[in-house]
């Protein structure tokens, strides 16, 4: 099974590093070559980039030259090479430059972060071979290029994003491939108002691809290149906006941006009804007994002790009563002498 997903596949195409070397090219010349179109690839099946036919490579071997004539289509120069293959001075090449006249193809960063930017040597050499540019590279600048480099003009970075612009565009098979490429020159918050939806945004992103790499993520290389990546003219942004809305349009005419499905809540089990406790009868208020708060319950009085009879308590306690002398004993004998009742 893995041999027939897997092999066959890598067996009819090749990894770019393996292509460069069949075909006589640095790594970086084989990248610029696919950029101008001249060696087509196809898409890795197990999502490892893109790879080079092997019958790409078998057509470029079988051109008449090759592979001079290869290496000479993608050779690029910098300022001063550019200058000498024209035939002019480096600063009229310079300023030829910012005018947009010849148009980079390629840039790197130097040791002092200086951004160094590169030209194909074979459409300078199309330039100067053109009649209509000889005014340009012998007599003296025309007034209203003079105003316009006096202004400040300097279209190299434009002119670059619009080359790699058609590259990227080139490379996408698919609508949202070609939304992410135009995306991939705005900033972030220019994109945030275009594709307000948070979902759609995050889906195009993924087709998004960076700038290209210069020194580590994060690196001031990296910014640097990301800079020169995003657009800062007002009118390159307006039609970048544009472009970026019809090609929306298109998107997601071809396949809706996903989203996350929503979960259903289960509905809330129903209660049976429960009968109503009947409530219990009111008891009607009793009124008021006028005076009533002010009676009070009756105290049980404490039991009093039953007072001893007088002869036999004199008795018990031995103690005569107070009187006349001699009168209490006297009385006491006739009480006991007094006869019983049967």
């Amino acid at each position: 099974m893995s041999v027939d997903t897997v092999s066959t596949p890598h067996r009819l195409s090749c990894a770019p590093s393996r292509a460069a070397r069949e075909l006589g090219l640095r790594r970086g010349e084989l990248d610029l070559a696919v950029h101008l179109g001249h060696i087509q690839t196809v898409p890795d099946e197990g999502g490892g980039g893109r790879r080079v036919p092997r019958s790409e490579i078998d057509r470029l071997c079988a051109h008449e030259g090759f592979p001079e004539s290869l290496r000479e289509r993608v050779k690029a120069v910098g300022t001063t090479e550019g200058a000498a293959v024209m035939e002019v001075p480096p600063g009229r090449f310079t300023r030829l430059a910012h005018l947009g006249l010849v148009v980079p193809v390629t840039f790197y960063l130097n040791r002092y972060r200086a951004v160094v930017w590169q030209y194909l040597a074979e459409e300078l050499r199309q330039f100067a071979a053109d009649e209509k540019n000889t005014r340009l590279l012998t007599a003296r600048m025309p007034e209203g290029l003079r105003d316009q480099l006096d202004a400040g003009l300097d279209l190299r970075a434009r002119n670059w994003r619009g080359r790699h612009l058609g590259f990227l565009l080139r490379q996408a098979g698919d609508p949202w491939e070609q939304a992410g490429a135009v995306a991939a020159f705005l900033d972030p918050l220019q994109i945030a108002e275009i594709v307000p939806d948070p979902y759609e945004r995050s889906h195009l992103n993924r087709f998004r691809p960076g700038p290209p790499a210069h020194g580590a993520p994060g690196s001031p290389a990296a910014h640097l290149a990301e800079r020169i990546m995003t657009a800062d003219d007002p009118d390159e942004i307006g039609w970048l906006r544009a472009d970026l809305a019809r090609a929306l349009e298109e998107a997601r005419e071809h396949r809706p941006a996903p989203r996350p499905a929503t979960k259903s809540r289960p509905a809330p089990p129903s209660i049976p009804a429960t009968k109503s406790r009947p409530t219990p009868p009111s008891i009607p208020a009793t009124k008021p007994v006028p005076g009533a708060a002010h009676r009070r319950s009756p105290v049980p009085e404490e039991p009093q002790p039953r007072p001893p009879r007088k002869l036999l308590g004199w008795l018990r306690r031995g103690n005569p009563r107070p009187g006349r002398p001699g009168q209490g004993s006297e009385s006491a004998c006739r009480t006991l002498n007094r006869p019983t009742r049967p």
